[in-house]
Order: C-alpha cells, then sequence, then structure tokens
C-alpha cells in the first residue's frame, strides 16, 4: 500500500520513506520470480533543493534524477563532494547545445530521443573523455507531444548511436497518463529484447510497481519519496 505523500521530506520521515519504496520494489521483484536488487530506485529529485535531498542521501540514498541539466549543476557538485558515490542520471528532455555539460555531469542520460542530440552526444563523449550510460527514450504511446524517438525510427537512432560509440544500456519509456501502464511496459520490454537491450527505464511513483514485475531495470520515483510538489 503506497504511503500518505506529505508536502516535504523531513530527516525524521526520509528512512522510513524510502524503506517503504525499498520494500515494495523488492516485493514486486520477488513476486516475479527476480533476483533481489535487480531494480535501481533512482530518487527524482528535479525542482527540490539541497535541504530537502539531503535527509535521503542521509538515510543512504544514493542514485538521484534531475530533468534540467542547469538545475543540476545548481546543487548537486557540492552534495556529490559532500557525500562520494553519488550517481546522477538525466531523466529529462536534453537539448543538444547542453550534451556536453550533460556528459560532464551525468552518470546515465534516460531521454536520447533523435539524430542530432545523438550526434551531439557522440562529439561530447570524444571531447570529454567520459562516456554516460545512454538510454533511448522511445514513444511508446505514440504521442507526438511527448519526447521520445519512433517505434519505426528507433533501429536507425540506435545504429547511429553506435557507430558514434554511445554506450547504449537499454530503452526508456513514459505511458501515456491516465490508463494501464503495463501494455506499455510490456512493449518497450519486448521492442528492447528484440534489439539486444537489457535496460528497461520504467515506472514512476503511481506504477513503479507494476514496472518491477514486467522487468525494469531503474524506476523513476520522485513525489512518493519526497512528497507533492507545491
Amino acid at each position: 500500500m503506497a504511503l500518505p505523500i506529505a508536502r516535504t521530506m523531513t530527516q525524521a520521515d526520509a528512512p522510513t520513506r524510502l524503506s517503504a519504496i525499498r520494500d515494495r520494489i523488492a516485493h514486486a521483484e520477488a513476486l516475479a520470480g527476480r533476483d533481489a536488487g535487480a531494480t535501481t530506485l533512482i530518487a527524482v529529485s528535479k525542482t527540490r533543493d539541497a535541504a530537502t535531498i539531503q535527509p535521503l542521501i542521509d538515510a543512504g540514498q544514493r542514485v538521484f534524477g534531475e530533468n534540467r541539466v542547469q538545475e543540476a549543476q545548481a546543487k548537486w557538485p557540492a552534495l556529490q563532494a559532500a557525500t562520494p558515490g553519488i550517481s546522477l542520471h538525466l531523466v529529462g528532455q536534453l537539448q543538444s547545445n547542453k550534451a556536453e555539460d550533460a556528459v560532464r555531469l551525468f552518470d546515465a542520460i534516460h531521454s536520447v530521443d533523435r539524430p542530432s542530440l545523438v550526434a551531439a552526444l557522440g562529439k561530447a563523449i570524444a571531447k570529454v573523455g567520459r562516456a554516460p550510460a545512454c538510454f533511448i527514450q522511445v514513444d511508446i504511446g505514440d504521442e507526438p507531444q511527448k519526447g521520445g524517438c519512433a517505434l519505426a525510427d528507433l533501429p536507425g537512432l540506435l545504429a547511429e548511436a553506435r557507430a558514434l560509440g554511445l554506450p547504449i544500456a537499454g530503452l526508456m519509456c513514459v505511458p501515456p497518463a491516465g490508463v494501464d501502464a503495463a501494455p506499455y511496459f510490456a512493449l518497450t520490454a519486448r521492442i528492447a529484447r528484440d534489439h539486444g537491450l537489457s535496460g528497461l527505464s520504467m515506472g514512476m511513483s503511481d506504477d513503479f510497481e507494476t514496472a518491477v514485475t514486467i522487468g525494469a531495470s531503474h524506476v523513476r520515483v520522485g513525489s512518493a519519496l519526497f512528497g507533492a510538489r507545491d
């Protein structure tokens, strides 16, 4: 059962919230017959300031997700300096002109979705000498207003990314809102298998347990950990 969502994360309730989410992930893994610990929890800290994030770090969380390069640059270098071992993932859309900044800061980029971005990332990786894991975001619900590569364009985009040396970890998806996410997760998993990809970045606060049972390697959980945004 989901915990009530408080409006703020405090030092006192951070361990309880984190433990509850981890327990729900573990239960979903067990139900699906998956190995314990097969799913990485990404705590999505977009719009949260350092003071709000710190209690979750103190509780033991080490993988965080951000939506914007500039926001992450403003708060994460100091947090990472104070607590070694934090892994930072970009889970929001990335502008091609921010590719080099993203390569320098993030350990994984979950929103690679077009040839121009693939080219910019390839150039940045060659220049910086650092190669974040890359997930190709697919438009699994055929929603043009969202980011994501059209399914028909995926083989070509994967070929371009591999040719430029991007380390492709897997696929990322955001199913349509207000519908059962399971068929979209299952389709993403099947497409990933067809292309020899094992990573699946899928599932957020409302549906991460479903994603875990279908094989998610990474779930992106924000409000269930931090509380509702103002």
